[in-house]
């Protein structure tokens, strides 16, 4: 009984772990300090969205023998599956420099000498293990031990810190404080990623899931969804009851750690630092995963993880994201601009395919989405839009 749940543990939890990036610990570290507990709200209706997506993206993974581009490039044409994989690529690339630069901060704060050696050494042991025998089983080992990690080291400062469980409630009055509607834009699309719910197809196929699997797949998409929101919320609790009492300014997720040192103890903060660590390193090498993987699917390479040419897109995105963090040190202003550029346009595009595909009866045969599955995918569909047509003109003013 046990082996057989331990074999359904993988794509929820590679997905969690990937979404769950320094990206969202700082979203959520900086609207918890500056805003204490009235946006946990957000992060509900984010993960609602995101496991929906989740399900529907395994759901095609499951009933279809091909990948999503290949099944994108028969049906609407190989140039609308070659720029969706290029925009894909260019996501996972543009912010890979985040991930790498918080691996290293996490191991420069505990250890010393610089973050740039770091960042090297870190990209060097992604890369070793990219290049591993059967590399989606060691993904998998891999995010299952980095999930535990963060959970650990998550739910230990929550509990140092103490938050006020009485002013928690406060923050599911789905209130906008003033101020805060760009930090909810970047916290909406930290934890309601649909690369990452496009990327779930994937995985539930690597993992050799098939049509009989599709409600197992639906299950453990969920758990690794219900993951993702809790580590979200802890931090953005601990941020509330930590930094916004003393209103700390917060720069990054690393500050957050910094701050326990004074109040609990190096200890603390070390463990946090792991914890950041384990956020920064799965980010790293699942965003490179995603991105190497379905751009080599993208130009018809196939989407196989033991394919030396879809290793190498792999390894393309490490380098870079290691590149970019040792010479600039952090991510570039013009690179932000960049990914959320692409985002804008990539983000919605994506989720309208995924429920065009899902309710097709040439692709999914007798599989289609019933309407009332389809409803929360279609809402999710329309606020990506509507926050992307609401960054589009922040962008231009």
């Amino acid at each position: 009984m046990k082996k057989d749940f331990l074999l359904k543990i993988g794509p929820g939890l590679i997905t969690a772990a990937l979404v769950f990036g320094p990206g969202s610990l700082t979203v959520n570290t900086k609207l918890g300090a500056e805003f204490s507990y009235t946006l946990l709200w957000v992060i509900l209706v984010s993960i609602v969205f995101m496991a929906s997506f989740t399900r529907l993206s395994s759901h095609i993974g499951c009933a279809t023998k091909n990948s999503l581009m290949e099944i994108i490039a028969h049906q609407y044409g190989r140039w609308i599956s070659f720029l969706l994989g290029i925009g894909i690529f260019c996501i996972s690339a543009s912010f890979q420099a985040g991930n790498s630069i918080g691996a290293g901060i996490a191991f420069f704060e505990v250890f010393g000498f610089s973050s740039g050696f770091w960042i090297s050494i870190i990209s060097v042991m992604a890369i070793l293990l990219v290049y591993t025998r059967s590399f989606y089983k060691v993904l998998e080992r891999v995010m299952s031990v980095l999930v535990l990690l963060m959970l650990l080291c998550f739910i230990i400062t929550f509990i140092v810190s103490k938050p006020d469980i009485s002013a928690i409630w406060s923050g599911f009055t789905f209130h906008i404080p003033s101020g805060s509607e760009m930090l909810l834009v970047a916290l909406v699309a930290s934890s309601f990623s649909i690369v990452g719910a496009f990327y779930q197809s994937y995985l539930v196929q690597a993992k050799g899931w098939s049509e009989g699997d599709a409600p197992v797949a639906a299950l453990e998409s969920l758990r690794g969804i219900l993951i993702l929101g809790f580590l979200s919320a802890i931090v953005m609790m601990c941020a509330a009851s930590i930094l916004y009492e003393q209103q700390i300014e917060v720069r990054n997720a690393a500050d957050l750690g910094l701050a326990l040192e004074p109040l609990f103890g190096r200890s603390t903060t070390v463990l946090f630092m792991i914890g950041l660590f384990a956020a920064s390193f799965s980010s790293l090498l699942g965003n490179a995963t995603i991105g190497g993987t379905i751009l080599a699917d993208a130009f018809g390479m196939g989407r196989d993880l033991q394919s030396p040419r879809v290793k190498l897109m792999v390894v393309l995105v490490i380098i870079f994201g290691s590149l970019i963090a040792i010479v600039f040190g952090r991510l570039p202003l013009e690179l932000i601009v960049f990914a959320q550029a692409i985002t804008i346009i990539i983000a919605p595009a994506a989720a309208l395919f995924l429920i065009l595909l899902a309710n097709s009866k040439k692709v999914m045969g007798g599989n289609i989405y019933s309407f009332q599955k389809n409803l929360l995918p279609f809402a999710g569909f329309i606020l990506l839009l509507a926050l992307a047509i609401f960054h589009l003109q922040r962008l231009i003013i």
